[in-house]
C-alpha cells in the first residue's frame, strides 16, 4: 500500500473515532475503566483467530484492537494526559533506543543477544526488577512462561532439555509425597511446581505452552461434541452410559480422526 493511502486510512479512523467520541451517546460515556473489561475481550478474539489461523478474523479483530488504541488516546487527550502523535512518538523512540544493533553500533549474534540487551537497556530506563515489565493480570501460563523467559535472559537457566526433564520428574515425586501426607496445602503448592517445571520443559521444547493446552481445549470439546453426537444417534444419553460405554465411542472417535503420521 503506498504510504499515502496508508496515512489517509489512518487519519479517516481518527476523525470516525473523534466523530463518535463527539456525537454518539454511548461513545461519549465511556472511560478508560469501561473499554478496559472490552479490550481484554478483544485481545482474546484476536487470539482465537490466531490459534484459528483465520487471516480474515485476525485482520478484523486488529481493527477493532486498532480502534481501541485511538479510543483510548481520545480520552488522554481529553483529561490532558496525552496525545494519540506522543503515544506514536514514544514507541517509536523506544523501539529506537531499545534496537541499538538496528539504529546503533551494538553487534549481536542471535534473537537471545537482542533480548539481554533489551533487559539491560530497561534497567538503565529504571525498571528496578527483571520482572518489571510483566503484568500482574496475565494469565498464570502466560505469565509463568514470561518469568521463564526473562530468568534465563541474564543465565538462570538449565543447560538442556534433559536437565529440566528431571526437574519435571523431581517435583512429580514431590507432589506425590504431598498426596500422600495430607496436607492440602502443600499438595497445591507442589501441584503448581509441577506445572511451573512443566511450562519450562516446553520453553526448552519451544512449545507454547498456552497455545498447545488451548488446541488440546478445542481437541477435547471437539471429540466429546461427537461422542455425544454418536450416544444421541444410538438412542443413549451419555449421564444412562457406563465410562466403559463412553470409552469405547471416544476410542472410535480417536481412530476415525488420527492422522496417517499421528499417534494423537
Amino acid at each position: 500500500m503506498p504510504e499515502n493511502t496508508l496515512s489517509q486510512s489512518f487519519l479517516r479512523l481518527v476523525t470516525i473515532m473523534d466523530e463518535l467520541r463527539e456525537q454518539c451517546p454511548w461513545d461519549k460515556k465511556q472511560t478508560i475503566h469501561t473499554l478496559r473489561p472490552m479490550t481484554i475481550e478483544e485481545m482474546y478474539e484476536l487470539a482465537d483467530a490466531i490459534t484459528d489461523e483465520s487471516w480474515p478474523g485476525i485482520k478484523e479483530e486488529l481493527g477493532d484492537l486498532l480502534l481501541h488504541v485511538l479510543f483510548y488516546a481520545r480520552i488522554g487527550k481529553e483529561q490532558q494526559q496525552f496525545t494519540l502523535e506522543e503515544v506514536i512518538n514514544a514507541i517509536c523512540e523506544k523501539l529506537i533506543v531499545r534496537h541499538p544493533h538496528i539504529y546503533g553500533d551494538v553487534k549481536v549474534d542471535d534473537e537471545s543477544d537482542v533480548k539481554r540487551n533489551w533487559e539491560k537497556i530497561k534497567k538503565k530506563e529504571g525498571k528496578k526488577s527483571l520482572f518489571s515489565g510483566v503484568p500482574l493480570s496475565l494469565p498464570a501460563v502466560v505469565k509463568g512462561a514470561r518469568i521463564q523467559e526473562k530468568a534465563a535472559q541474564v543465565g538462570f537457566e538449565w543447560e538442556k532439555k534433559e536437565d529440566v526433564w528431571d526437574k519435571v520428574n523431581e517435583e512429580m515425586n514431590e507432589l506425590q509425597e504431598a498426596i500422600a501426607s495430607g496436607n492440602q496445602h502443600h499438595v497445591e503448592e507442589e501441584f503448581g511446581d509441577v506445572m511451573f517445571s512443566l511450562l519450562n520443559y516446553a520453553r526448552f521444547l519451544r512449545v507454547d505452552a498456552e497455545g498447545a493446552l488451548e488446541k488440546t481445549n478445542r481437541k477435547f470439546i471437539k471429540r466429546f461434541v461427537e461422542m455425544e453426537e454418536i450416544a444421541h444417534a444410538r438412542g443413549r444419553q451419555l449421564d444412562e452410559m457406563s465410562l466403559t460405554e463412553m470409552d469405547a465411542i471416544w476410542n472410535e472417535i480417536k481412530q476415525k480422526n488420527k492422522p496417517l503420521d499421528s499417534n494423537a
